[in-house]
């Protein structure tokens, strides 16, 4: 028999009914009789009928079983606890903030691996004999495997859900921390380093999916927020305690503190985090229902009753559930292809994703350019032992925390005085405004980098700076999201990509550049080309939506 391809209709049932008595979320046949009519309406010659396989949505109300008891009095195994497959969008506001809460210290703690493994420079070209430019390697093959890394394992998540990838590439990222630890060479550090990026990268771009999963486009401003400032504080939170650490013990101990504190989160993440895929949540609830009734059909008990489309009648019916996403669907194969392919597809033939590419690569590469720019001034400049230099990095975090709560409060008040339009343009106003402070940032710190100053004033430039990187980094995530929709992964894709590979080079140049051009000379060279750039929001503010419209992509979207 050719299964139908039919939904179910939106009928009343009693299956999941809050006024059942039955501590099985099932009620008694009495009961469904009552809401959907006498047993005279219902024909069944159950066992002999064929399965018929119908869609299920979390909108679906199912069907109670046909029968209780088979003709011998057995009654059939219990009904399944169905609470654990509730959609991630119906999630109470605890269980939310809890999931958003540990991703957002995951997300922290893979950036601090980015900005803690500059400290130990010194101590590792002594051990190894090789420049500062080939310890710096290092960062370069770390952020190479967090760009490349998501776009294989996307489709592993889309198709098998956030939680099992969380869980194997985080044990490899805390697994490269030890191995970070350990070796004796200057290759198996590159190694290391590389595969750490590849564990620790969901952590930072699959987490923007776990946003997606459970909050509504509506609601997503507070936690991308949330999420955003810790991959900055993180940046900065790394070189600030790993400073100290390098100072005052052994530069593997960066590293064992990391595997230490790196492990007790995944054994978080293990214990408490549940899956928030939604199609991967309603497909393991069709297979569970399909076991269930698997079963009762074992002990005689056939069919569920299934309401006629016109409500006039009740047949019992042999149900199987399937979910439209499952047919729709591509092979892993062919996912990992798109995954590969359609980013740099859209970062050619899109203006949008390409131009923003550009101004948050851009942004990216001057705060990884700080990794090694802060220990050169300070240390040169103000005569700063390592600790010291490395503490001004608190400058960065303390300004990811006010960015975040800047960001949070300031939707509100517009909100409240309706300034934000419901176009993904409403996004970019304030970003119009605030990403002028990263170029500006790098101006103040350039000018003010001088001995006769005090430090305290290129470390609030430091801060500016970031706070300008945080608002870029937030509008560019939330405007792609808004305007690509469906293909709104592949434009993260892109940007992430584009993203940490120049930020991963920036560093290699940073003390050369820095010599050469002067510290005032490199950074406003650095602030000149970020003012540039930001002319990319106010472009899209006045003219996105004719841009949009011109696209095949976001166009697709809008006519929908």
């Amino acid at each position: 028999m050719a299964d139908p391809e039919v939904e179910l209709p939106r009928s009343p049932s009693v299956f999941n009914d809050p006024r059942s008595s039955s501590g099985d979320n099932l009620s008694g046949k009495e009961e469904f009789e009552k809401e959907m009519g006498s047993e005279d309406n219902i024909s069944s010659d159950e066992e002999d009928e064929e399965i018929v396989y119908h869609y299920l949505t979390y909108e679906t109300q199912l069907p109670a079983p046909s029968r209780l008891e088979n003709r011998g009095g057995q009654t059939g195994p219990a009904a399944p606890d169905l609470k654990q497959y509730t959609s991630p969008f119906e999630w109470s506001k605890a269980r939310k903030n809890f999931i958003i809460l540990l991703s957002c210290v995951a997300t922290t703690f893979t950036a601090f691996t980015a900005g803690a493994y500059t400290p130990a420079l010194d101590q590792m070209t002594d051990e190894w004999g090789v420049s500062d430019v080939a310890a710096l390697v290092g960062v370069t093959t770390f952020t190479t495997g967090f760009a490349i890394a998501p776009m294989v394992l996307a489709p592993f998540s889309e198709i098998n859900g956030r939680r099992p990838v969380f869980i194997i590439s985080g044990t490899l990222f805390v697994l490269c921390q030890l191995c970070c630890a350990l070796t004796q060479s200057y290759g198996g550090m590159l190694a290391a380093r590389f595969f750490a990026g590849v564990g620790g990268s969901t952590f930072s771009t699959m987490v923007g999916g776990v946003v997606s999963d459970i909050y509504h486009t509506e609601d997503r401003n507070t936690p991308m927020a949330l999420f955003s400032g810790a991959a900055l504080f993180g940046t900065g939170f790394g070189p600030l305690i790993c400073g100290f650490v390098a100072q005052y013990t052994t530069w593997r101990w960066i590293f064992y503190l990391q595997t230490i504190v790196d492990g007790v989160i995944m054994i978080i993440i293990i214990t408490f985090f549940k899956e928030t895929r939604g199609s991967v949540l309603l497909s393991r609830k069709a297979e569970v229902l399909n076991s269930w009734y698997e079963a009762r059909e074992q002990v005689g008990l056939c069919g569920v009753n299934m309401p006629m489309d016109d409500g006039s009648k009740v047949i019992s019916q042999r149900v199987r559930w399937k979910v439209k996403s499952d047919e729709e669907r591509s092979s892993l194969r062919v996912m990992i292809g798109i995954s590969l392919y359609r980013p740099f597809h859209l970062l050619l033939t899109e203006p949008v994703v390409f131009f923003f590419s550009l101004w948050v690569s851009f942004s990216w590469a001057v705060l990884y350019l700080t990794l090694a720019a802060i220990p050169l001034v300070f240390t040169t400049n103000h005569d700063f032992t390592l600790s010291q230099a490395n503490a001004v990095f608190a400058a960065m975090s303390v300004a990811s925390i006010l960015s975040t709560l800047l960001s949070i409060y300031q939707e509100k008040i517009a909100l409240r005085y309706g300034k934000i339009a419901s176009t993904p343009e409403g996004r970019l106003y304030f970003s119009c405004v605030e990403s002028a402070l990263m170029p500006i940032g790098m101006f103040m710190f350039g000018w003010t980098s001088f001995r006769n100053i005090h430090w305290i004033v290129p470390s609030i430039a430091v801060g500016i700076a970031t706070v300008g990187i945080f608002s870029i980094y937030l509008a560019v995530f939330n405007y792609l999201a808004d305007t690509y929709h469906r293909y709104a992964s592949s434009a993260l894709a892109a940007q992430s990509f584009c993203r940490n590979m120049l930020g991963g080079v920036f560093p290699l140049v940073t003390t050369q550049m820095y010599n050469r051009l002067t510290y005032g000379g490199a950074s406003s060279m650095l602030g000149g080309i970020g003012a540039l750039l930001t002319l990319v929001p106010w472009v899209l503010v006045f003219y996105g939506p004719r841009i949009r419209a011109r696209s095949k992509f976001a166009g697709e979207i809008m006519d929908r």
